[in-house]
């Protein structure tokens, strides 16, 4: 592989993972940033009242987007082994 064909792989392996993940994690902060705001509005500060509805919701996530991110991730699986199976096979040092 070329430095260019490492550099595409890291870029797309990037990209996948930030569209897998970005889901959730959007999803994690919004409720973060909520719950944030009714705390500071009404001075309730208990802690688990921060954790719950982020798993819950979270997870809730996660559950409706698991098509969206196993079709995501399948398709990377296949490019990259599409990719290797049309690499030049590495010649041992010495043998050129």
């Amino acid at each position: 592989m070329t430095p260019e064909d490492v550099a595409t792989v890291a870029r797309e392996t990037v990209m996948t993972l930030l569209m897998v993940s970005a889901p959730a994690m959007a999803v994690a902060l919004v409720v973060g940033l909520l719950i944030a705001l009714f705390q500071a509005l009404t001075s309730i500060q208990e802690v688990t009242l921060t954790f719950v509805p982020k798993i819950i919701l979270v997870f809730v996530v996660l559950l409706v987007t698991m098509p969206f991110m196993a079709s995501q991730m399948q398709q990377f699986t296949e490019d990259l082994f599409a990719r290797m199976a049309q690499a030049e096979p590495l010649s041992a040092p010495g043998t050129e």
